[in-house]
């Protein structure tokens, strides 16, 4: 599976390690992205969404229904 934000597009991006002695060596930052079960009111059902931390904090406070209705315009199957 693809470590890719649902709502956001977070993606790994890549950096250097730097030692003491100033060495560079390449290594992955990954997104904070967790599964996380949302409850939709107006669907009367679980909607299971891949969210970084930082998404779960917009629905927060957009809340559920505007940000399904922005995903589904961007075509990602809810």
């Amino acid at each position: 599976m693809a470590k890719v934000c649902q709502l956001t597009g977070k993606r790994p991006r890549s950096a250097n390690n730097v030692s003491h002695s100033n060495i560079k060596t390449k290594r992955r930052q990954l997104p904070n992205l967790q599964w996380k079960r949302l409850w939709v009111p107006s669907e009367g059902r679980w909607v299971r969404l891949r969210l970084s931390a930082r998404a779960i904090r917009t629905i927060d406070a957009r809340g559920i229904d505007a940000v399904l209705t922005e995903l589904r315009a961007k075509g990602v199957k809810v």
